[in-house]
């Protein structure tokens, strides 16, 4: 069995400028960190590797520092992991994002599994793994919240809908995202990181892909273009309401009804 999770370096900070040009975030020389959610896809493909003894690799999209993700995954027990970088590439929304990231998934080989985390948390859109899928032609499963039963041809898991809970069995290969805490990050091992310090990280670069047409890569390949992003403006207006419980019940429903929220 072969497994491979997504995983993203995002800003660790808020505090990230924005290319007036371009309108996307400027990454180059910003503290970052491992998107969160993806700390839950691996870990579950670490315990499905430990039952199952799969081999388990990593992937990711960005500029060159972005192999620190990559190793980071090595010091908690991947095998293999490589990096999708060119700067054909830069500045891909969702859409493009998903494609060149199935290319790269293509590339490395062609895993029965792929787990990639809820969502990142500079995009927080949740739609590239459902789109990777849908690129590699697979099945998938959102919102996986338990992993019931591994099988030799097919994966059964609980996903949370939004009025429901679902038990789902999907063939492989297939695509699952997770959510958070479907089980508790593991730490990084000091001691399997300095055994994989040296470990290779080949680099998948644009000519390296089935598909070499820069229009279907970076912004060329975007279906959508931020126009402006800015930060939220503080507001600290505030009011305080003084009185008895039908008093404040009183001034709060004529408050919502000013608003207009009812």
């Amino acid at each position: 069995m072969e497994i491979v999770v997504c995983v993203k370096q995002v800003p660790g900070t808020s505090e990230v400028e924005v290319d007036p040009v371009t309108g996307v975030l400027k990454r180059d020389g910003v503290d970052s960190k491992m998107n969160p959610y993806d700390l839950f896809a691996l870990e579950t493909a670490l315990r499905i590797k430990k039952e199952n003894n799969a081999t388990l690799k990593t992937i990711t999209m960005g500029p060159p520092q972005a192999k620190k993700v990559i190793s980071e995954s090595f010091s908690m027990g991947v095998d293999e992991g490589a990096i999708v970088s060119d700067r054909k590439f830069g500045g891909a929304d969702v859409l493009a994002t998903a494609y060149t990231l199935a290319q790269g998934i293509k590339k490395i080989g062609n895993p029965d599994l792929i787990i990639c985390g809820k969502q990142t948390t500079d995009g927080d859109t949740a739609q590239v793994g459902p789109e990777i899928a849908e690129y590699l032609n697979i099945p998938h499963v959102t919102n996986v919240t338990k992993i019931i039963e591994v099988g030799e041809k097919s994966i059964v898991v609980e996903t949370d809908l939004p009025t429901t809970l679902e038990v789902c069995e999907i063939s492989y290969p297939c695509l699952l995202t997770v959510e958070k805490d479907i089980f508790q990050p593991r730490l990084p091992s000091f001691k399997l990181k300095m055994e994989t310090k040296d470990k290779e990280i080949p680099m998948i670069t644009l000519k390296d892909m089935d598909d070499t047409d820069e229009k279907h890569y970076g912004l060329n390949g975007s279906a959508t273009q931020v126009i402006r992003i800015f930060p939220p403006e503080p507001n600290t207006d505030k009011d305080i309401v003084r009185g008895n419980s039908d008093e404040l019940t009183e001034t709060l429903f004529n408050k919502i009804v000013d608003l207009k929220i009812l």
